[in-house]
């Protein structure tokens, strides 16, 4: 399969507001790609840009799109590590924008192979539920949407924190509360934490049952988390802190986590989010399935990629719930409640609706 030409579009999706530690969001910066072949289909990649913690926006994912594009012009499709590793050798990081090509390579060999992409890498049917995320705000609000959560059929609640650590006990308190001792909590901090914060916090959270705690502080702090996870009764789960193998390794050989949270836009796609699974086996560590602010394009990828590795137990899955004002999406992966269904149809089986398409900035190379 020849590549014989790009489409890359900055696929913006207006979304109601949402906070995290980090900061707030407005839309989601995605971008969205197809790359064309002479087999006469073309393969989609989707990726969100999360400038706060991965570095990048959709202005640069979209300038470097254009250099991954040119690159690849002319070249075998098929050779799929190949032409990740020609992105890799001609820029470091950017996983990004990286993970859309990786997608989008994905896409075009299982469609090739005429097989749905989780059965394309080894995979087989299985049930996925996701949970839901309550952004921060007041206790009193995140309380009161985790009520409205719990009516509308939602079992396991995410709970956004890591503004304040005395704050943060007393919106988890709120909403165990609130919610009831049935529904399953988790938090994420999202590195807002220092070391001192997080063990007092987590400590007082242990009566809470909370299921874990993401990334409760920076990823400098790294060399804090073994002490920390002694300390603390919530277990422990390494996000930003794992952006490929290497750094799973490093994290997983010190003891400093229990769990850690996969995204397509830390690791640079597929082939490396399967090689962070592999090391999380070999350690009997479990892996989450997460996402930033991806359409259910790229969600899609997650459910195909989760069904593929059984070492995924936590499904994170709800990129396109979060504030999303317009679904720009067409085929793909459909909630049914909070469990998603993933389509059998070659490669991904999911694309851009091409009316939401014609209002985006693009180009071709």
């Amino acid at each position: 399969m020849t590549i014989r030409h790009t489409d890359i579009f900055k696929f913006s999706i207006p979304m109601h507001p949402f906070t995290i530690a980090t900061g707030t969001m407005h839309y989601a910066q995605n971008i969205l790609i197809r790359v064309h072949t002479d087999a006469g289909f073309y393969g989609v990649g989707e990726c969100s840009a999360f400038p706060m913690i991965v570095g990048e926006t959709q202005a640069t994912c979209f300038e470097m799109a254009k250099d991954f594009a040119a690159l690849w012009k002319g070249k075998d499709a098929a050779a799929l590590e190949t032409r990740m590793r020609e992105l890799h050798d001609f820029t470091a990081f950017n996983a990004t924008i990286k993970s859309a090509f990786d997608m989008a390579l994905h896409d075009l060999a299982a469609k090739a192979a005429g097989q749905p992409l989780y059965k394309f890498l080894g995979g087989k049917k299985r049930s996925i539920e996701t949970d839901l995320t309550i952004g921060i705000d007041t206790p009193e609000k995140m309380s009161a949407r985790a009520v409205q959560f719990k009516a509308d059929g939602v079992r396991m609640i995410k709970i956004k924190l890591g503004k304040n650590g005395p704050e943060d006990v007393d919106r988890v308190r709120q909403i165990r509360a609130a919610a009831g001792p049935e529904i399953i909590l988790r938090i994420d901090a999202n590195q807002g934490w220092d070391f001192d914060t997080a063990a007092n916090a987590l400590q007082q959270m242990g009566p809470f049952n909370i299921q874990f705690c993401e990334q409760p502080m920076r990823h400098w702090n790294d060399h804090h988390l073994p002490e920390l996870r002694r300390l603390s009764p919530v277990k422990i789960m390494a996000d930003e802190s794992v952006f490929n193998h290497h750094d799973a390794l490093r994290l997983l050989t010190a003891n400093a986590c229990d769990y850690v949270n996969i995204k397509f836009a830390k690791s640079g796609g597929i082939l490396e989010a399967a090689k962070i699974d592999a090391v999380c086996k070999e350690h009997r560590i479990p892996c989450m399935m997460g996402g930033m602010l991806e359409s259910r394009v790229a969600l899609t990828a997650f459910a195909h990629f989760a069904l593929a590795h059984d070492n995924i137990r936590f499904h994170d899955m709800d990129t396109c719930l979060l504030g999303h004002k317009t679904d720009p999406a067409t085929g793909g992966v459909r909630y049914k409640g909070y469990f998603l269904e993933i389509p059998d149809t070659p490669g991904l089986g999911a694309d851009a609706d091409e009316a939401f398409l014609q209002n985006c900035e693009q180009v071709s190379i």
